[in-house]
């Protein structure tokens, strides 16, 4: 029986870690998160499990064959080492590794070839994540020249702290929307995602230039995309390769809420850019909290332990 971690466990991402394992049939799972919440209960399946503290000795010493990281970049440079380092697969959902070279920087069903077997995995930006998952069957169809995005994405983006904010707060409060540090012209999560994707797509230099806002929304990501590929796809065909491509799902007008518990990313609006000769303009709509983050970690831990389901 595979021992399961899941550090993290009482925020947004680490509970509905929780949820897809207990879907799963996983029984050995073991719950760890800050000091501050060390000894809370939290629900798995029909049962509780106590939290504890997450240190690099308890994590290297509980017996674990997989865990998740569902915490910062601080925490994980300092938890994710020494638990690969004791034998255990770890997968990091932080940005501590994901532009690290040498650690796979893996999109279920997009880069699956990625992962060489080390001990450490990334989990991208949930952004990336939605984003690739459709750039990757147009680049294989057509091959990608260009893409534009405006990113509209929902509070519980920013973990805990982004969900009180929203609920503290009217909805539809505009100065909600950009709140990241600037990286010179760049916001972080711009440039995060531009990179992330160029590196999950094996496309160094494929030119991406992305605006991301936050939206007062609770669940659910949202992307304008244009695209310019080097051979022509007419909407329909562009429509064909995506509904054949997996984790995709076609609906025409998709909302957040829609997506929202939903494990595939929504793909609507297909149509011609009339601005370039070979371009596409599309609208996607992802759970940002699970294939934008939960489940592309279980995902993954399923492609790692001989890609087969885990509940097999």
């Amino acid at each position: 029986m595979i021992r399961f971690g899941v550090v993290g466990a009482t925020g947004v991402v680490g509970t509905v870690t929780l949820e897809l394992l207990a879907e799963r049939g996983q029984t050995d799972v073991l719950a760890f998160a800050s000091s501050r919440s060390a000894g809370m209960k939290v629900r798995f399946s029909d049962r509780e499990l106590v939290v504890q503290e997450a240190t690099p000795e308890k994590l290297a010493g509980a017996g674990l064959d997989l865990c998740f990281f569902s915490v910062g970049t601080g925490p994980s440079s300092e938890l994710v080492p020494p638990t690969a380092e004791a034998g255990v697969t770890c997968i990091d959902k932080s940005d501590a590794f994901r532009l690290t070279e040498g650690i796979p920087l893996v999109v279920a069903g997009v880069n699956d070839e990625a992962l060489d077997g080390g001990s450490i995995v990334a989990n991208p930006n949930c952004s990336a994540i939605q984003l690739s998952c459709v750039l990757k069957p147009l680049h294989d169809a057509a091959g990608l020249r260009h893409v534009r995005l405006a990113t509209y994405q929902s509070m519980s983006g920013a973990g805990d702290a982004g969900v009180e904010r929203l609920r503290a707060v009217e909805p539809m409060k505009a100065d909600l929307a950009m709140d990241w540090p600037l990286v010179g012209e760049e916001f972080d999560e711009e440039s995060k995602l531009r990179e992330e994707t160029r590196k999950i797509l094996g496309l160094p230099d494929l030119p991406i230039q992305a605006t991301c806002v936050r939206v007062p929304v609770l669940v659910g990501h949202a992307q304008a995309i244009w695209v310019e590929t080097d051979e022509r796809l007419s909407a329909e065909q562009a429509r064909g390769v995506l509904e054949a491509a997996p984790h995709v799902r076609m609906q025409e007008y998709a909302t957040p809420g829609e997506a929202a518990g939903e494990d595939e990313v929504l793909v609507g609006r297909i149509r011609s850019d009339t601005s370039e000769p070979n371009g596409l303009a599309l609208w996607t709509v992802n759970d940002n909290l699970r294939k934008g983050a939960a489940l592309n970690a279980v995902q993954i831990a399923e492609l790692v332990l001989s890609r087969q389901p885990i509940s097999a």
